[in-house]
């Protein structure tokens, strides 16, 4: 059986009109669980962009302990994020 997970993740992955995620995220999520997506990211990228951890958790008002988590992410050979992340940002900052 089909984990509830696994449903959603089936349906954010089905969903590829920028508008109708928009929608599913509001109809999802809560204005506060959607910021919180929003800030996971931004200091993704921030980290991935070679901003210290400190500088981060003071631009954001954030405790380390998040950012952390997101650091590990980054240094893992196989992360997904890092991949996104490199695709996206590479050409731009010529790293």
């Amino acid at each position: 059986m089909e984990s509830n997970l696994e449903d959603l993740i089936k349906i954010f992955a089905k969903t590829a009109d920028e508008t109708q995620m928009h929608k599913l995220f509001e109809e999802v999520f809560t204005p506060s669980e959607q910021k919180d997506f929003a800030l996971r990211w931004n200091l993704m990228k921030d980290l991935y962009r070679g901003i210290p951890q400190r500088e981060i958790a003071a631009n954001h008002g954030i405790s380390l302990c998040k950012i952390t988590r997101g650091s590990k992410i980054l240094k893992q050979k196989d992360s997904y994020c890092r991949r996104i992340l490199s695709d996206r940002y590479d050409d731009h900052l010529h790293i």
